[in-house]
């Protein structure tokens, strides 16, 4: 048997570096080249301080590599239990930033305690889903469960103003579920309320017909009366809940932001939220096939686009290093989906393959919505791209989850001496 410091997954260590190194590379380029002279002091220094966090997540991957997976196991729920009292005290006494109330400040340090409770709620959904001797398919007791312990800390985030990181939770209900292997149509049930939404914000006559195809699609498919009595409540309820938002409840500037995306240029967008997709949009095809050259973008070295280093560092990528530079960065991200859905599976332990499930599914969400945002498909929302974009708390809490990963595929063989 080998040990189990030889089936440490070095390609998948090797892909997190050279993400690391692109957005390093990325963030020097936006605050050490022509615009640094449009920005800030503190935002320049954004480069040094991801030097720091990324140095900070090497050593924080050792320590979780050397912890024994029951460790991992029995600190669990405590871990879950303390991101959400961290939750609950960022609502009360957090540093609000750009109207989102989800920073705690220690001392120099504002730690997005949002960040940490994705590591806390996919530890604890995997414990929970470990412990059952039964598929979600025979006792659906477990996925409801599973779902209340990613939707608590969810709606807390929803109160910050995060909409943002709470649709990451939200999106994490069905790839976790599904891993455990919940039928096919309570899959797309829990999917539906998304495509509806969406389809909400693009044009209402089109999610109301969504809602009626999908209910009568998944009432036939299943051939269950209260399936299709869930459709229907969830496509039509959300459905609703957006018009109502819409209508009574956001503010001009508000909706402007979510609807900016459908057409930036309109007359209504296009010197508010609509300005930043068109330039973020500009930066991405004006990089060409072979990009205009490190510290040479024009979008991006006139400090055209917004939140160069945080939510639009993908732009800069794409301006400067074009599509083929954009292509190699998708590549990596893919390249670490896929290995970590590889250790998952070689993991027969439900809690490591869960775990893996989870980091997947954050990643994942991350990656879809950031890229959907920067090219203009998608509303944005604010959401950085795993390990380029700035971010201390995000790196950490990113990192963890990768070697969370790392380490119970290392240790699979202990795994199943603990039993369910």
């Amino acid at each position: 048997m080998r040990s189990w410091k030889q089936n440490l997954d070095a390609w998948t260590l090797l892909t997190w570096v050279a993400l690391v190194a692109i957005g390093l590379l990325a963030l020097y380029s936006t605050t050490h080249g022509p615009a640094a002279e449009y920005l800030s002091q503190g935002v320049r220094d954004n480069f040094y301080r991801q030097l720091m966090w990324g140095g900070l997540s090497t050593i924080g991957i050792g320590i979780v590599l050397l912890l024994p997976v029951r460790v991992l196991r029995t600190l669990a729920y405590p871990i879950y239990g303390v991101t959400l009292l961290l939750l609950v005290l960022a609502l009360i006494f957090g540093v609000e930033v750009h109207g989102t109330k989800a920073w705690l400040a220690l001392g120099p340090l504002r730690l997005q305690v949002s960040e940490f409770a994705k590591v806390g709620t996919v530890l604890a959904v995997a414990q929970l889903l470990s412990e059952r001797h039964t598929h979600a398919t025979e006792n659906l007791s477990y996925a409801l469960k599973a779902a209340g312990l990613i939707v608590v800390p969810a709606l807390l985030i929803v109160l910050q103003n995060d909409l943002g990181t709470a649709l990451v939770f939200f999106g994490l209900v069905p790839i976790m579920l599904f891993w455990s292997e919940l039928p096919i149509p309570v899959i797309l049930l829990l999917i539906s309320p998304a495509i509806a939404g969406y389809l909400a914000l693009l044009s209402m006559p089109a999610a109301i017909g969504f809602a009626l195809v999908f209910t009568l699609g998944l009432w036939w498919m299943s051939g269950q009366r209260v399936i299709g009595a869930l459709a229907a409540t969830f496509t039509g309820g959300v459905t609703a809940i957006v018009s109502f938002v819409l209508t009574k409840i956001l503010q001009p500037y508000q909706v402007d932001r979510l609807l900016s995306f459908t057409n930036p240029g309109a007359e209504q967008f296009r010197q508010g939220v609509g300005f930043h997709l068109v330039q973020s949009k500009a930066a991405v095809t004006s990089g060409g096939l072979w990009g205009m050259g490190f510290m040479q973008g024009t979008q991006t070295q006139g400090a055209y686009v917004p939140e160069q280093t945080t939510d639009f560092i993908f732009s800069v990528i794409a301006e400067e290093f074009g599509f083929v530079g954009a292509i190699i960065v998708l590549g990596l991200l893919a390249t670490l989906l896929l290995r970590l859905v590889k250790l998952g599976s070689d993991v027969k332990h439900p809690f490591g393959s869960i775990v893996a499930a989870g980091a997947v599914g954050v990643y994942l969400l991350h990656i879809f919505i950031n890229v959907g945002m920067v090219t203009g498909i998608l509303p944005v929302i604010g959401l950085p791209l795993p390990f380029l974009s700035y971010g201390g708390s995000a790196m950490l809490a990113n990192t963890a989850l990768l070697a969370i990963v790392l380490n119970t595929h290392m240790r699979r063989d202990d795994l199943s001496i603990y039993g369910y």
